[in-house]
């Protein structure tokens, strides 16, 4: 008897149809405004809504940052490929980009002076 499933997985292709594409868009959009529109009637204040608009907007600027501002201005060697693809980016490099490794084990301290020229 064989054990093996009799199921086969397929791999999920990329989406390439700019019309699915933008369909997938407006569909988060509109999944997006339905739970906002649905957390705001279950608690109605301003604290709320202000909370709430605050949380989005410091989640699109993470995104932004993971794919965007570390692909262009930090590594041009990365590609992102997804938010786990960024948490392994970022806990492979953590490490290794520390200051203490960079220096060779030492941490250098800058000397700051007064405006005469005195050591602070």
């Amino acid at each position: 008897m064989n054990c093996r499933s009799h199921y086969e997985f397929a791999t999920m292709k990329d989406l390439a149809n700019p019309f699915w594409i933008k369909v997938k868009g407006i569909l988060f959009l509109m999944v997006g405004i339905l739970s906002a529109v649905l957390l705001i009637l279950e608690e109605p204040s301003w604290k709320m809504v202000v909370l709430l608009a605050v949380s989005i907007w410091c989640f699109c600027r993470f995104y932004y940052f993971a794919f965007y501002v570390i692909e262009k201005y930090v590594d041009p060697g990365y590609k992102f490929s997804g938010l786990w693809s960024f948490a392994g980016y970022l806990f492979k490099n953590w490490r290794r980009e520390s200051p203490r490794r960079r220096r060779g084990g030492k941490v250098q301290r800058k000397m700051m002076l007064t405006a005469d020229g005195e050591k602070l």
